[in-house]
C-alpha cells in the first residue's frame, strides 16, 4: 500500500455561496473541506433570506453549492452550529484543524435604533429575516416555525433592496388577503411578476376597490439617496446626478407595480406602544423630520411626526451573530488583517463572505457601472416584468471574494507543517462521528434528497 502524504484539513463554518466557494477551492488545492452547517440544508440566504419568488436564481444556486459540497475532498456535517453544538474555542483548540474559515455570513438583524424597542418584538414588531424566512417556507406543510399575520398598513423601517423586498412581501400577502375575502385565489409568483395593479385589472379590480391600506416605508435620507447602486466617489455633479434620477425611477417602479408608499426623510426615534392593552404591543413609531447634509441625515429640530401601524418591520441590515469566543468590534467580528479575514486573537482562524462585510443581503459588483448594477436591480426587483434576468450576477461578487479570500487563506495555510496522515484519521473519526450523531449517513446527494421537503418552492 502507497504511503499517504500529510495533508492540510481545513474547517469551514457555513455551506452557503461563499462557504461552498471556499470548500470548492481546498478541495481544488487538495486539501480536505470540513463544512459545518448550521441547518439541514446547507444553502443560506438564498433559501431563508431571499424571496421564493427568485425561483430560477434559488435553483441555480443551489445546483451549484451541491456541486462543490458534493465532491471528492469536501465532508459536509449538516445540523451542526458552531457556539451551540460544538464550542467554538474547543474547535479551535481541540480538533487539530489547519485553519477555520467562518463563512456563516450576517444572519442577525441590526436592532432597531430606538431606546426599548427590543421589548416590543413579537407584539407589533417584526424584524425582515423572521419575516423573510416565514414567507418562503408558512405554506409548506410540515412547516413548524413562527407563524405572522399580515395586517394592512404597515410600516417598514430601512432603505435599499432588502427593504423594497419586504414591501413587496407585505403588498402582495395583503393583495392576496383581500382577494380571498372575495372568493378569488391569486398566485403569489403572479402578482409578483406582472405587478399587483396588473393582476387585480384582470378581476375588475383596482387597489383602491380591496379597500385595504398600503405599507408605507420609511426611510431616514432622501429618496435619491437610498442604496440602490453605489455612485462612484470620482463622479462628477451631473454623473451624480444621473444615478440619482435612476435611483428615484426604480423606487417609483416598484411604488407604481407594488402599490405602496414612501416617506423620506424620516428618522425613527421613539416607540408608541398602546398602554391599554393586555401586553402592551407596539402601535407606531415616532419619527423626526431629517434633511440631508453633506451626505447625512440630519435631524430636523422639533418637527416630530406620530405615524401609527398594527404591525412595522425593521429592515436596516443584518450583521454576524455573536459567537463566544470571537471578539467583536461593535457589532461586526474583530479582524486584524480585514483583507485576508484573519479573526482577532487566532493565527488559524480567517473570515470570508458577508460574516467580514457584515451584509447580509444581496452583494453589487463594483466591478461594473453604476449603470449596469442599477438595471440589473430593476432585474432583481421584477420591475421590468422579466423573468428576474441576470439576477445571478449578484450573487458573484460573495462568490467571487469568497473564493479571492480562500485563495490567499490557502496560500497562507500551506506555509504550516500539514496534518500527518494519522492526524487527518484521527479528526475525521470526529467529524464522522458527529455526522452520524445528526443522522447524516450516505453522501452528500443522498442526504440532500431526503431532507429536502417534497412541496419546497
Amino acid at each position: 500500500m502507497a504511503k499517504r502524504a500529510p495533508q492540510q484539513v481545513i474547517a469551514i463554518v457555513g455551506g452557503a455561496t461563499a462557504g461552498a466557494e471556499a470548500a470548492g477551492m481546498f478541495a481544488d488545492r487538495g486539501a480536505l473541506a470540513i463544512v459545518f452547517e448550521q441547518n439541514a440544508r446547507p444553502y443560506g440566504k438564498i433559501e431563508d433570506g431571499l424571496p421564493r419568488w427568485h425561483v430560477k436564481l434559488r435553483r441555480k444556486e443551489y445546483a451549484l453549492v451541491n456541486a462543490r459540497l458534493g465532491r471528492p475532498g469536501v465532508h459536509f456535517v449538516p445540523l451542526t452550529r458552531i457556539g451551540r453544538d460544538i464550542d467554538f474555542r474547543e474547535l479551535v483548540r481541540d480538533w487539530g484543524f489547519s485553519a477555520i474559515v467562518l463563512a456563516q455570513g450576517a444572519w442577525r438583524d441590526r436592532p432597531l435604533p430606538v431606546e426599548g424597542a427590543e421589548r416590543y418584538v413579537g407584539r407589533g414588531l417584526l424584524y425582515q429575516n423572521a419575516l423573510i424566512h416565514w414567507f418562503n417556507h408558512y405554506e409548506e406543510r410540515d412547516y413548524t416555525g413562527p407563524q405572522y399575520e399580515i395586517v394592512n398598513g404597515a410600516l417598514v423601517i430601512g432603505g435599499g433592496l432588502a427593504s423594497i423586498d419586504v414591501m413587496k412581501v407585505l403588498q402582495i400577502e395583503t393583495a392576496r388577503a383581500a382577494l380571498r375575502r372575495r372568493g378569488i385565489t391569486e398566485d403569489t409568483l403572479r402578482l409578483e411578476h406582472d405587478g399587483i395593479p396588473e393582476v387585480l385589472a384582470t378581476h375588475g379590480l383596482t387597489w383602491d376597490d380591496l379597500g385595504v391600506k398600503p405599507a408605507t416605508l420609511c426611510y431616514r435620507r432622501r429618496i435619491e439617496d437610498m442604496p440602490l447602486g453605489e455612485i462612484p466617489a470620482d463622479a462628477d455633479p451631473a454623473r451624480r446626478h444621473k444615478f440619482e434620477l435612476l435611483r428615484r425611477r426604480i423606487l417609483t417602479k416598484a411604488m407604481q407595480k407594488y402599490c405602496f408608499a414612501v416617506r423620506p426623510l424620516h428618522a425613527p426615534v421613539g416607540i408608541l406602544a398602546d398602554a391599554a392593552s393586555a401586553d402592551g404591543r407596539l402601535v407606531g413609531v415616532r419619527f423626526q423630520e431629517t434633511r440631508v447634509t453633506g451626505g447625512h441625515a440630519v435631524p430636523v429640530a422639533g418637527v416630530f411626526h406620530d405615524l401609527h401601524a398594527p404591525l412595522v418591520v425593521s429592515s436596516i441590515g443584518s450583521v454576524p451573530e455573536p459567537m463566544s469566543g470571537i471578539p467583536q468590534d461593535g457589532v461586526l467580528f474583530r479582524y486584524t488583517d480585514p483583507a485576508l479575514g484573519r479573526v482577532a486573537g487566532y493565527d488559524t482562524v480567517f473570515g470570508v463572505g458577508n460574516v467580514v462585510t457584515g451584509k447580509g443581503n444581496i452583494m453589487l459588483s463594483r466591478r461594473h457601472s453604476t449603470e449596469v448594477s442599477l438595471r440589473l436591480i430593476d432585474h432583481f426587483l421584477g420591475l421590468d416584468k422579466g423573468e428576474h434576468a441576470g439576477e445571478e450576477r449578484l450573487l458573484a461578487p460573495i462568490a467571487g471574494t469568497a473564493g479571492d479570500t480562500a485563495a490567499r487563506v490557502a496560500d497562507t495555510v500551506s506555509q504550516r507543517p500539514p496534518l500527518s496522515p494519522e492526524q487527518v484519521d484521527g479528526l475525521l473519526h470526529r467529524v464522522r462521528a458527529r455526522q452520524q450523531a445528526v443522522g447524516y449517513t450516505g453522501g452528500y446527494h443522498e442526504w440532500i434528497e431526503r431532507v429536502t421537503p417534497a412541496d419546497l418552492a
